[in-house]
């Protein structure tokens, strides 16, 4: 049982990783792409998040005080909150198919989905992203997870404005439709 509490987080994000790099290789041409700095940027903050959450001694103090009392309750609600939104943004990504990109991106023959866990949310890969970092910041339940999710929060907001944006040039009314209809991050919400 010990090995579950400590291997169950790093195994659903590393097949999480796994899984999102076997699918990137199978996506259309892409037309427009983001400046580097602004892909750069991002990869930062998620990265500096990542790693706020794995190492649970840091030269800070204040950041490994609890906001959650350390329980199996917390442990096991945030390895559900974390595997249902690694799965939604699994969900996402197969359909999506091959308009997906890592960064923010118009593809050759771009189009708009907005079925499937697009009719709920409309970046619903950040949506389950950001609640994997949510779940696992809760199995932690200390303050360095609470500004991993800050982190990973403000690097999404940055790169959703930026395709939203991309997204209205490229779709013009059935975009503005699309964004009158569903939100962006949480259903009747944001």
């Amino acid at each position: 049982m010990q090995y579950i509490y400590h291997y169950l987080f790093e195994a659903m994000w590393i097949i999480y990783l796994i899984y999102w790099w076997t699918m990137s290789r199978d996506v259309k041409v892409t037309i427009r792409t983001e400046s580097s700095l602004s892909r750069l940027t991002r990869s930062v903050s998620i990265i500096l998040a990542a790693l706020l959450l794995y190492f649970p001694k840091l030269p800070i103090s204040f950041l490994d005080l609890r906001f959650l009392p350390l329980s199996n309750l917390c442990f096991w609600i945030g390895a559900i909150i974390t595997a249902g939104g690694l799965y939604f943004s699994v969900w996402a990504r197969r359909y999506l198919g091959k308009n997906w990109s890592q960064a923010v991106t118009i593809k050759e023959d771009h189009e708009l989905i907005t079925n499937g866990p697009y009719a709920l949310v409309r970046h619903p890969i950040y949506t389950g992203f950001l609640f994997g970092f949510i779940g696992t910041s809760i199995a932690v339940g200390e303050w360095r997870g609470m500004i991993a999710v800050a982190l990973v929060f403000g690097a999404l907001l940055y790169k959703l404005k930026l395709e939203e944006k991309w997204l209205r040039e490229q779709f013009g009314d059935s975009y503005e439709i699309y964004c009158l209809r569903v939100s962006a991050l949480v259903p009747f919400i944001i």
